[in-house]
C-alpha cells in the first residue's frame, strides 16, 4: 500500500502540471450542462406564418388568433390571396402558409370538419415538417372545439406522469451527466497510459516491484474522484441554470456514476493495454463510446430502432445506465425501480476491470 500512495501522488502531480487536463475538467461539465441543453433541443421556434383568410368568420378569426398565440410561431400578416402568400414563402418572408377555405365557419357549425391548406417551404426540412405538425395540431384542435350551435362534447386530456412539463432540458441533463462521466472515465486513463508508453515512463515503473493491481488503482483512482468531482458540479450548474434538481437519492445518483466510471475506466484501460500510440487509443475509444451513446436511447428511443439493433443494445451498458439514471433523477425511482439496472452495471463493471488486469502486462 505504500508504493500505492507513492504512485498515487504521482499521478495527481502529473494532472495538476498537465495545461489542459484541469482545464477540461472545470470546462467540459460547463459546457455540457449550460451549453448542450440548448443545442440540443429538438424544438424548432420562431417560424414566420402567413394566413389567407377566405372565409372571414368568427372561426376562422378565432384559428388566426390561434395561431398568432403559439410560442412556436410568428405571424406575418394576412395575405390578400394564396398567390400573395407564395410569393412571401419565395422571398423567405414566410415559412408557412395556412389558407383557410370559403365556408369554414358554416362547416364547423354544421359538425363537418373542413380542409385547411397547409403549405411549407421545404428548403429547411425539419422546419418546415415541424411547423406542419404544429400548425395542423392547432387546425385540428380548433376544428374539433364545440362552436355555440353544437352540444359540448367531453373534453379529452392527457396528463404526462414522466416528464410532465414536456421539457427537453430535463430529459437530456441526465444523459449529458453520462457523456461527462464516460470522457472522464474513460478517454482521460486510456490515454494517461499510452501518453506514458510514447515518453517511456512506464518501463521505469515496469522494472520496479510495483504489483499490476497497484499499478492500475494508481491509473484508475484520480480519475474516479474526478468523475464524482465532475458529476457534483453537473448537479450544482443543473440547479443554478436550469433550477433542475433529482427528484429521487443522491446516494443512488452517485452510487450509477460510480458504477458507469468503473467501466469505461475499465474499458479505457483494457483499449490502452493494446494500444501503441495516443492516435490509436484514441480512435478505438471513440468508436466504442459513439456506438454505445447512439445505441443507448440517449438521443433515440431503443423502441424506434429496428428489431436486430434492439437486441445489440442488450450489450450496451449505457443503456442499462441511461435507464436507471432518468428513472431516478426524472421519476424518482427507488432502488427497488433500479436493481435489474445496476446489477447488469456492476457485472459490466466486473468483466471490464477483470479483462483490465489480465490484459496489463508489465514486459510491454
Amino acid at each position: 500500500m505504500r508504493a500505492l500512495r507513492f504512485l498515487l501522488h504521482k499521478e495527481f502531480l502529473q494532472i495538476k502540471r498537465n495545461p489542459f487536463i484541469p482545464r477540461l475538467i472545470l470546462m467540459f461539465p460547463i459546457m455540457m450542462i449550460c451549453i448542450a441543453p440548448l443545442i440540443a433541443d429538438l424544438e424548432v421556434r420562431g417560424i414566420t406564418v402567413a394566413a389567407v383568410d377566405n372565409d372571414h368568420s368568427q372561426s376562422s378569426l378565432r384559428l388566426i388568433r390561434e395561431i398568432e398565440a403559439s410560442r412556436y410561431f410568428l405571424f406575418n400578416g394576412m395575405a390578400d390571396s394564396y398567390a400573395s402568400a407564395l410569393r412571401a414563402i419565395e422571398k423567405c418572408d414566410a415559412d408557412i402558409v395556412v389558407e383557410i377555405p370559403r365556408g369554414f365557419g358554416k362547416d364547423l357549425a354544421c359538425g363537418h370538419s373542413p380542409e385547411v391548406l397547409i403549405v411549407a417551404n421545404a428548403v429547411n426540412g425539419t422546419k418546415g415538417s415541424l411547423g406542419t405538425a404544429y400548425l395542423s395540431q392547432i387546425v385540428a384542435t380548433a376544428a374539433a372545439k364545440p362552436t355555440a350551435t353544437r352540444l359540448s362534447t367531453p373534453a379529452i386530456t392527457t396528463l404526462n406522469l414522466y416528464n410532465p412539463r414536456q421539457n427537453y432540458k430535463l430529459f437530456m441533463i441526465p444523459a449529458f451527466m453520462a457523456i461527462a462521466m464516460v470522457i472522464m472515465g474513460g478517454f482521460l486513463p486510456a490515454l494517461n497510459i499510452v501518453s506514458e508508453k510514447e515518453i517511456g515512463t512506464i518501463e521505469q515503473i515496469n522494472v520496479t516491484p510495483v504489483s499490476k493491481a497497484e499499478f492500475i488503482l494508481a491509473k484508475l483512482i484520480p480519475y474516479w474522484l474526478i468523475g464524482f468531482f465532475v458529476v457534483t458540479l453537473c448537479l450544482l450548474l443543473s440547479w443554478v441554470t436550469w433550477g433542475i434538481v433529482p427528484k429521487g437519492s443522491l446516494l443512488l445518483v452517485y452510487l450509477l456514476c460510480g458504477l458507469l466510471a468503473l467501466i469505461f475506466s475499465g474499458l479505457g484501460l483494457l483499449v490502452s493495454n493494446v494500444s501503441d500510440t495516443m492516435q490509436q487509443a484514441m480512435f478505438v475509444m471513440w468508436f466504442f463510446v459513439v456506438c454505445f451513446m447512439l445505441m443507448s436511447g440517449l438521443f433515440t428511443p431503443i423502441s424506434s430502432m429496428p428489431q436486430w439493433a434492439q437486441q445489440l443494445t442488450l450489450i450496451n451498458p449505457l443503456r442499462y445506465f441511461i435507464s436507471a439514471i432518468r428513472n431516478v433523477f426524472i421519476r424518482g425511482g427507488g432502488l427497488a425501480s433500479i436493481w435489474a439496472q445496476m446489477i447488469v452495471l456492476t457485472a459490466f463493471a466486473f468483466t471490464f476491470g477483470l479483462l483490465a488486469i489480465r490484459s496489463y502486462r508489465k514486459n510491454q
